[in-house]
């Protein structure tokens, strides 16, 4: 039986059901996509951005405690982040494409 995303270091239950929102299922496909792919399906599914859920699931991956990322691996991290949060962006369309745009530019979002 496959084990669930939550079985993954610093991974909870509210990670299963974002996972689960965007066809990740289980802690094994999580980690064939590896991080940023995985990642950006789960902003793809809806979920709002946010670094520290990002770089605990690298950290989570490679088995070390979410707060043990730190100096110039965190800021490399926050690059990775940073791009995949543009990509996403970058393919939004529909009515609220553009005020979702310039929310993300002030650092809000629309609520969901």
């Amino acid at each position: 039986m496959p084990l669930p995303v939550s079985s993954i270091r610093n991974l909870g239950p509210a990670s299963d059901a974002g996972f689960a929102r965007a066809g990740i299922h289980d802690a094994e496909s999580l980690r064939a996509m590896g991080a940023d792919v995985a990642y950006e399906a789960l902003l793809r599914a809806g979920t709002q951005p946010h670094f520290i859920g990002y770089y605990a699931l690298v950290m989570g991956l490679q088995g070390r405690p979410w707060n043990d990322c730190q100096g110039a691996e965190k800021a490399a991290l926050r690059v990775r982040f940073d791009a995949i949060k543009a990509r996403v962006a970058g393919e939004m369309t529909g009515p609220n494409a553009t005020l979702e745009a310039i929310l993300n530019e002030i650092g809000t979002g629309l609520r969901r």
